[in-house]
Parts: structure tokens; sequence; C-alpha cells
């Protein structure tokens, strides 16, 4: 079978402190859960509980008030016992809820009785969707209701695109959960096509996860829609939109399809949409790798929404001396913490700790111990971006004496959307993705 790719630049990504995706393990209930008001980009949900009441697995304790926003449940029973804030490192506050273990479960360990999807009509659909404050679990967190709403009936053919690419070695948990989770993944595929009335599923799978795309295939003619596989290149940033449009349009073009535009979801966004549809419940946990230099026993463990990253580093031995850097995410574009007692949230795909290693990976491209130092011109920022911009020149305009911000500067500003592989290869260390991506930030 053909593999596609995008056309240039971009990196073979690897990192021998990442987990292993063979398989998954579940973490011990924490005692103590903090749900976050706000686990997506957006404005915080507004509390429906306070101090002292006594919360239901699964209850809404937050709701979204309108667009861009979406409800928090509660992950496990307990008494709500304080009230938090921080600041993250992004600079803005989030509140918590502090949750006490106490009572029973109402869906942990208990057989549930699936729902019957078939018969529901698109919107119902959605409207449970948003009821179970379902949010894109990578990236941003955007509101899966508000991306529903994007796409308009009548206006074309639309394509489910199950996103399944493994570029980054971090993604190790989305790798686990499709194979523990593959029925569910393609179901939930199935339900999120018939909401946003899709009319062919097309799994994108990376080429060295060719037998989980003919075992999606296989399950895939359970349902009533043509499906179809296309094997990607595995060079970051490969599961980007971008990227990933100009592999699926040309092989649209190779095949002669119509495939209209695509809706883009991974495999923890589908098992959650799954989960809320057949059985009536919000996001209660998710596949999480956890890993890095720091980390006595890296793996990928299966977490409640709500456990202190502190408590899930204990799950894997601790750490082997004093980390330098701890974060959310993929080490290539992660957010560093403020505090350990921060908790997992609905788009924690991936924890790390790094020893002494200036924040990335070991054995990576400017991956060693130091500070950023003077360019030396070397030309590999240029030779890495898959948008074909000069990341060297671009950072010494916006950066450099007389902050030369020009018209032509912004316009090629504009066009950087924040992959990190510049960053990453530069063996001076300089800060030329983030410098950039907030330019582009400033001129929206």
């Amino acid at each position: 079978m053909k593999v596609y790719s995008f056309p240039r630049g971009g990196i073979s990504f690897e990192d021998p402190t990442a987990p292993s995706a063979a398989e998954s393990r579940t973490a011990f209930l924490p005692g103590l859960s903090v749900i976050p008001l706000m686990q997506y980009s957006g404005v915080r949900a507004a509390p429906v509980v306070s101090v002292g009441d006594f919360v239901k697995e699964g209850m809404l304790v937050g709701r979204g008030r309108g667009p861009g926003q979406a409800n928090v449940h509660a992950t496990v029973p307990g008494r709500v016992v304080k009230t938090v804030s921080w600041k993250t490192s992004g600079g803005y506050t989030n509140e918590a809820l502090v949750i006490r273990l106490e009572g029973a479960f109402e869906k942990l360990g208990k057989k549930e009785k699936p729902f019957s999807w078939r018969n529901m009509s698109p919107a119902d659909i959605r409207r449970s969707i948003g009821e179970y404050g379902l949010v894109e679990m990578e990236g941003a967190g955007r509101p899966l209701e508000d991306i529903f709403a994007a796409f308009q009936p009548g206006s074309g053919p639309l394509t489910m695109v199950i996103r399944c690419v493994f570029d980054d070695p971090w993604l190790a948990a989305d790798r686990v959960l499709c194979r523990e989770r593959l029925k569910e993944v393609v179901e939930g595929g199935a339900i999120a096509a018939r909401a946003a009335k899709a009319s062919r599923l097309l799994f994108a799978v990376s080429r060295q996860e060719a037998a989980l795309g003919e075992a999606f295939l296989l399950e895939a003619r359970n349902w009533a829609l043509p499906a179809s596989v296309v094997l990607t290149g595995s060079r970051y940033p490969q599961r980007n939109r971008r990227e990933l449009e100009l592999v699926l349009r040309n092989y649209e073009k190779k095949e002669g399809l119509s495939l209209g535009d695509f809706f883009i979801l991974g495999p923890a966004s589908l098992t959650a949409v799954y989960d809320a549809v057949k059985f009536q419940k919000p996001v209660l946990d998710r596949y999480v790798a956890v890993g890095g230099s720091a980390v006595k026993n890296p793996q990928v463990l299966k977490v409640r929404i709500g456990s202190r990253i502190g408590d899930v580093f204990e799950e894997c031995g601790g750490f082997i001396g004093k980390p330098e850097k701890i974060a959310i995410g993929s080490p290539l574009l992660g957010w560093s913490l403020a505090d350990l007692y921060e908790p997992v949230v609905k788009t924690s795909f991936a924890v790390f700790a790094l020893r002494e290693n200036g924040g990335k990976p070991d054995g990576q491209p400017g991956g060693k111990p130091g500070r950023e130092h003077r360019c030396i011109g070397c030309g590999e920022c240029r030779t890495v971006c898959p948008v074909g911009l000069d990341p060297e020149d671009l950072y010494k305009r916006i950066g450099g004496a007389g902050n030369r911000k020009g018209p032509s500067t912004l316009r090629r500003v504009a066009e950087c959307h924040g992959c990190g592989c510049c960053e990453l290869i530069c063996p001076s260390m300089l800060p030329l993705s983030s410098v950039i991506s907030n330019a582009a930030r400033e001129k929206h």
C-alpha cells in the first residue's frame, strides 16, 4: 500500500525515555481529586456545587455557559472539601474543586447497559456530547459541540477522519488505546460521523501501524459507511492538521475520490464520544503516557481525571534524582507545570520529568546541558521547517535589535503553525519557535 507523506521539512523524532506502547496499567484511585473548572480552551465553567456538598461519580459540578465552554463532572464520589486556584505557567488563573473520595461508585465496576444510538438524530447525539462535556482530547481541548456546529449540513461531502498518526513517541497512550479499545474507537467514529452527517470513514494510520489499519477496516464493516485506510509517513509533524490535510488531498487525487471537508478526531476523543452516547457518562479517566529521564519506571497509565500529577509520578516509582523540568504533553510542545498538585485533565495525553538536559529529550538535537548561544548560521532550522520559512531570519527580525516587524515579516510569521521543529533542531538552543509563535499570537 502506498505511503503518503508531506513534501518537505519535519524531523524523525525518537525518545528512549518515553514509555512503551505495549500495554497500559490502571492507576490507583486518588484519595483527593482536583477537578478544574476549565479543562479546555475557553472561559471556566460555573460551579453548581459548594464546599461541603456530597457529589456522585459522573455528577455535573460545573456548567458551561455558551460557545467555547464545556460542562465539568466529578470523576469520583465524595465530598467537596475546598476550592483552590493557581496561576498556570501560561499566565492564566485556573480554579478547581477538591473532592475527598467517599461513598459508592455509580459506574466503576458496575455492568452498564448500552444505549442504542442508531435511531438517534444527529442533533440528539450532539446534545448528548454537549451534556457530558466532551472536548477534543488533543491540543487546546475545544468543546466537541462547537466543532460539530462548524460543519453546516448540505454544504457538500464530509469525511470523518480517525487520526491515528504516531509521529511522536509520546503519543504512546493513543497507540495503546487504539489496541485495547479498537472496537470503541471505530464505533465512536461511526457515532461522530452520524452526528456530523459525514458520508465516509477514513482511517489515517502511520506506516508502521499498517496492521492496525487493517484491524480498523475489519471492524468498520459493522457500520453502514464506506471506509478506507490511508498510510501516512511518521515524520513529525505529520499529525498536524496542515500536514495531514496535504496527505489526504494527495490520497483523494490519486484515488479519484471526492472527500469534501475533513472532520478530524483522535482515538481518545472518539472513545469519549462512544462512552458518552452509548453509556451516558462523561470523561472519567484517560490514558496518559508517563515518563522522562527523571522517572524511574515510565509506563502508560489509565488515570482518573483530577488525579494530581505528583501522585501519577509516584505510580511510576517516583523520580531518579531531582528533575529539572516537569511538564504536560510531549517534550516537543509541552507546557511546564507550576506545581505537582496540578491535576490530570481531559487533554493530558502525557506527562514527563526531565533531568539536566536543557528541557529537551535525551539524545535529540539540542538536548544537551547548557543555555542558548549566538546563532551560528548553520541553516538547520530552514531545512526542517515544513512550511518553508526561514526561522533564523524571522527570529532575528522579531527579537533582534530594531525589532523589524514589517508587513512582510508579519505575513511570514502568520504562516508558522508552531510545530517546534526549528527549536528542537537548533544546536544553539535558540527559542526560535516560541518567539515566532508568540509574534503570530500578538498579530491576532
